[in-house]
């Protein structure tokens, strides 16, 4: 994808509060990448180096990657961690899976023995403990699987210890209320890629938009009507969120569709984690 395309990559930091964070974990640091759809089309080699050589240079506890690792065919993956092998993370580097790395034939199990022949680790309905057991990494199965059922991971879990959870679907967040979420990592919109400064993603707005548009118009912005079903909450197409009593991020992700993006470009996520004071 063209930088014109696109637009430079930017990087988002931001700290998290988390109650109850103990006092070892304050200011531990994550990075956050997501939906690179690396298939020699949607993303350059040139923005991939950068957005690795970025995370890096950020030194962090963590690296999170919410998944769109590929766009249709599986091949690309085999290339993609030969990148992703030069990430560093003091505490590892962990992966869940995205709606593209599911829905083609031995995508997920092609995509998933990648990712972990480079020491990354798969989350798919899993908790894992890179911190120990005060700080919980919840990976769940993707939004459009029959296995995404979050009850039995999440119930595994003391409802007085923070957790973060990696749902690439941030539409998840609204069945996540259920459950105490600390912090909620997310991607899968691409930030809605065409934003309106100070109103947001043109599609929070297309139930109105579109049938304001000319037929004849309309058949030919497909990126409007094939992305119509994406998401329900478009409200929560980028940027940190209160869902609840419960905080969720969205990553804009890596890879841009056509046409393009506008007042949305790819990004790197640097989050830094404080402790919140619990009132007694």
């Amino acid at each position: 994808m063209h930088r014109l395309l696109s637009g430079p990559l930017s990087v988002q930091r931001l700290t998290v509060k988390i109650a109850g964070l103990p006092a070892t974990l304050q200011g531990k640091k994550l990075v956050q990448m997501s939906d690179f759809h690396y298939d020699g089309l949607r993303l350059s080699e040139k923005m991939l180096e950068k957005a690795i050589a970025l995370s890096n240079e950020a030194k962090p506890d963590l690296v999170l990657l919410t998944g769109d690792y590929i766009t249709t065919s599986p091949e690309p993956i085999h290339t993609l961690v030969q990148r992703l092998k030069h990430l560093q993370s003091n505490a590892g580097i962990y992966a869940i899976l995205g709606n593209h790395d599911i829905r083609y034939r031995n995508a997920k199990t092609e995509v998933t023995a990648a990712l972990t022949s480079i020491g990354v680790r798969v989350l798919w309905n899993e908790i894992a403990y890179p911190f120990g057991k005060e700080l919980p990494l919840v990976g769940l199965a993707d939004r459009y699987s029959r296995e995404f059922n979050p009850q039995p991971v999440m119930n595994q879990l003391d409802s007085a210890t923070p957790r973060i959870v990696l749902s690439h679907n941030p539409d998840t967040a609204e069945i996540l209320q259920a459950w105490r979420v600390d912090l909620q990592l997310s991607g899968h919109t691409h930030g809605g890629q065409i934003v309106i400064p100070g109103l947001g993603p043109v599609l929070l707005y297309q139930k109105n938009i579109l049938p304001k548009i000319p037929l004849k118009i309309r058949r030919r912005l497909p990126f409007l009507r094939k992305n119509y079903f994406v998401l329900h909450h478009w409200e929560w197409s980028q940027g940190l969120h209160q869902v609840g009593k419960n905080q969720l991020y969205v990553n804009r992700g890596l890879g841009t569709y056509l046409p393009g993006r506008l007042f949305c470009p790819p990004e790197v996520t640097v989050i830094n984690l404080e402790s919140e004071l619990v009132m007694m």
